[in-house]
C-alpha cells in the first residue's frame, strides 16, 4: 500500500503535536527512516496504490518521492540537534508541521489526478507556511504573508490551467478520466489551442511554487527566514515537487504532439531565471539570501534542460537530483554558520576556515559542488545540458546558459570567499557539532557516488522519466 508513504507522516505529525519535544524529534527521526524505507520498497516496484483512480506510480513520481525522502531523513536528523540550540516557544507545531509537510509532498508525487496534483501542491503551502514563521518576528511574518500571497496566486492560475485542459477535452470529444496517465492516452484528440492555453497557465501557476523568474519573489525572503532545516527542505524537497507539475503539463504536449511549444516556454523561462540569479547575486548581503538565488538558477537549469529535450533532458533530471542533495547539505551548514555567528549576514562573519573548520569543508565542498565543479553530478548534469543544446541546434540559448553561470559564480563566490577567509573578530556564540556536520557530510558525498556510480534501478527510472518527453541519452 504505497499510500503509507503519505499516511504515516500524517498520522505522526497528528500525534507529535501533543508529546514532549525530545520524544518528538525522536518520532520524526523514526518516521524519516520508515518513509525512506517504503519509498526504497516502492522503487523496487514491491508496493503499489490502493486508490489507482488517483495515484500510481510513475517513474518521475517515483523519482520525486525517492529524493524528498531521502533529504528529509538527513535533515530530521540535523534538526533534532539544531532544535537543541535555539529558542523556540513553538516546536511540537514545527515538529507536526514538519510531518504534514512531508505527507503533501509525497502525495505530490504519487498523484495522478490532475485536481488531487493541484490540492497535494496547494497543501505543501500551508503545511509548510508556519516553519518560515516559525521564529514570530516581524520580518518572519512578511515572508510567510509573501510566500503564502504570492504561492496562492500561483496556485489559483495553476487551477485555471486544469480547467482549460478539461475543456480541451471537452472540445476534442474526449471522455476519459481526468488522470495523466489516461490522458497521455488520448493526448491527440485534446484542442490544441485550449491545451496550449491551459499549460501556459500551469507554468505560472507551478512556476511560481517552483521559484522561476518573474514569479520567485517570494523565495528569498522565506528561504531567509525559515530554519535552516526548513530552508533545506524548502530548497532540497519542495522546489521538486512544484517542478514535477509544470513536467506533468509538458509531457501531455510532448503527447499531443506540441513539446516543442512547451518546450520553448521551459526555455525562456529557465534562461530569464538564470539571468535574474546572476544579476542579484552580485549584491547579496545574506548568505541564505544567496543559496535562495542559486536555487533560483538552478531550477531555471533544470527548466532549460527539459525544454532543450534529448541528452539535455538527462542532464535536467541528472542536476535536479545533484541540486537537492548539495542544496540540503548548504543549507544545514547555513544553519551551523547561524548557530556559531549569531547573523544572516556575510559582513558579520569570516575566517570560517579556521573558526569552523568541520563546517567550512561541507560549505566550501558544497559551493564548489553547486558551482559544477568535478567530482561532483552537478559538473556532469550542465556539461550534458550544454552538449544537449549544441546538439538541437540551439547555439544562442547555449551560449546565453554558458555566460548565466560564469556571472553567477564569479558573484557567489566573491561571496564565499569572504565567508570562508575574510577577517573576523567576534566570538563563536556556539560551537559545531559532529551531528550537525555528518549529514551535511553524507548528503554530498552521495552526490560524489552518484557521479561516479549511478543504480541501475535509478538509471531505468531517469531513462523511463525522460522517454515521455522525448529525451535519452542518445541525443
Amino acid at each position: 500500500m504505497l499510500e503509507l508513504t503519505i499516511l504515516i507522516p500524517l498520522l505522526a505529525g497528528g500525534v507529535i503535536m501533543f508529546f514532549p519535544v525530545t520524544l518528538g524529534r525522536k518520532i520524526m527521526i523514526a518516521t524519516g527512516l520508515i518513509h525512506l524505507l517504503l519509498t526504497i520498497t516502492a522503487v523496487a516496484g514491491k508496493a503499489t496504490p490502493c486508490a489507482s483512480k488517483y495515484f500510481s506510480t510513475t517513474p518521475e513520481g517515483l523519482l520525486i518521492l525517492l529524493v524528498t525522502s531521502f533529504v528529509f531523513f538527513f535533515i530530521s536528523i540535523y534538526a533534532s540537534s539544531y532544535m537543541e540550540e535555539v529558542e523556540i516557544s513553538s516546536e511540537p507545531i514545527y515538529l507536526g508541521c514538519t510531518m504534514f509537510f512531508l505527507a503533501s509532498m509525497s502525495m505530490v508525487a504519487l498523484a495522478d489526478h490532475i485536481v488531487v496534483l493541484w490540492i497535494a501542491i496547494e497543501a505543501t503551502t500551508l503545511m509548510s507556511a508556519p516553519l518560515i514563521f516559525l521564529h514570530r518576528s516581524k520580518t518572519a511574518l512578511e515572508a510567510t504573508w509573501k510566500y503564502v500571497m504570492i504561492c496562492s496566486v500561483g496556485i489559483a492560475l495553476a487551477l485555471l490551467g486544469c480547467f482549460l485542459i478539461v475543456l480541451s477535452m471537452d472540445l476534442g470529444g474526449v471522455d476519459v478520466p481526468i488522470t495523466f496517465s489516461s490522458l497521455a492516452q488520448v493526448a491527440e484528440q485534446l484542442d490544441p489551442i485550449w491545451l496550449k492555453a491551459g499549460f501556459i497557465f500551469l507554468i505560472i501557476g507551478y512556476g511560481t511554487k517552483m521559484g522561476l523568474a518573474p514569479m520567485h519573489t517570494w523565495l528569498p525572503d522565506a528561504h531567509s527566514e525559515a530554519p535552516s532545516p526548513a530552508s533545506a527542505l524548502l530548497s532540497g524537497a519542495l522546489l521538486n515537487c512544484a517542478f514535477l507539475g509544470v513536467y506533468r503539463g509538458h509531457q501531455l504536449l510532448y503527447q499531443a504532439g506540441l513539446g516543442e511549444f512547451s518546450g520553448n516556454i521551459l526555455i525562456g523561462f529557465g534562461l530569464l531565471s538564470m539571468l535574474i540569479a546572476a544579476i542579484f547575486i552580485f549584491d547579496q548581503t545574506g548568505y541564505k539570501r544567496m543559496l535562495a538565488y542559486s536555487s533560483i538558477e538552478n531550477m531555471g537549469i533544470i527548466a532549460f534542460g527539459v525544454g532543450i529535450g534529448g541528452l539535455a533532458t538527462y542532464g535536467a533530471i541528472l542536476h535536479l537530483i545533484h541540486h537537492s542533495l548539495i542544496k540540503s547539505s548548504l543549507f544545514l551548514s547555513a544553519g551551523n554558520i547561524l548557530l556559531g555567528y549569531g547573523s544572516k549576514l556575510i559582513e558579520k562573519t569570516g575566517n570560517m576556515a579556521k573558526l569552523f573548520p568541520k563546517t567550512f569543508i561541507a560549505f566550501f565542498a558544497g559551493f564548489a559542488g553547486i558551482s559544477g565543479f568535478p567530482p561532483f553530478g552537478v559538473f556532469i548534469s550542465e556539461l550534458l545540458i550544454i552538449m544537449g543544446a549544441f546538439q538541437q541546434g540551439r547555439s544562442l540559448p547555449a551560449i546565453i546558459f554558458i555566460i548565466a553561470l560564469i556571472f553567477i559564480f564569479a558573484g557567489a563566490s566573491r561571496l564565499v570567499m569572504k565567508m570562508s577567509f575574510g577577517k573576523h573578530e567576534g566570538e563563536i556564540l556556539v560551537e559545531e557539532k559532529l551531528i550537525r556536520v555528518l549529514p551535511s557530510y553524507a548528503l554530498l558525498f552521495t552526490s560524489f557516488i552518484l557521479c561516479v556510480w549511478l543504480p541501475d534501478s535509478l538509471y531505468e527510472i531517469i531513462l523511463s522519466a525522460i522517454a515521455t518527453v522525448g529525451g535519452g541519452i542518445n541525443g
